[in-house]
């Protein structure tokens, strides 16, 4: 098993204080003969008698020194992961979590900008340190 983000516990709670019960820590998935972990694994019920909403996040702290390269390992490893949900829980979306202070930086270049918008990534946007989410974008 991968060893967790440095801010994996900050999302955990603030998708807990969202009204999100932590299903997965993390979500298993084994498709294609590829095993991958995704970080969390999350259900907020809508009402009691329906099913409820249930998503994924990938979290990421950005703090190496080279922001495009883990840009690169998020991105590859969203597409393969919402890939392997499509056919495992199709029913479950898939959140890249982004520290604000990230978000409002790198996540504004033109570039990035493009690549969410052409790959239709959603994004997690969260406070490590008041551990909220602060945005949801889809």
């Amino acid at each position: 098993m991968p060893a967790k983000d440095i801010f994996h516990n900050a999302v955990k709670y603030a998708l807990e204080k969202d009204g999100w019960l932590i299903t997965e820590d993390p979500l298993y998935l084994d498709y294609g003969g590829v095993e991958m972990y995704i970080d969390l694994g999350a259900e907020k019920l809508i009402a009691a008698e329906r099913d409820g909403n249930k998503i994924a996040v990938e979290i990421k702290s950005f703090i190496s020194s080279s922001t495009i390269s883990e840009f690169h390992t998020a991105l590859g490893q969203f597409i393969n992961y919402r890939t392997a949900l499509s056919q495992k829980e199709p029913e479950r979306q898939l959140y890249l979590a982004v520290p604000a202070i990230t978000y409002e930086t790198f996540f504004k270049l033109e570039l990035v900008k493009i690549v969410i918008q052409l790959q239709n990534m959603k994004l997690l946007i969260y406070d490590p340190e008041l551990e909220v989410i602060e945005q949801w974008i889809s």
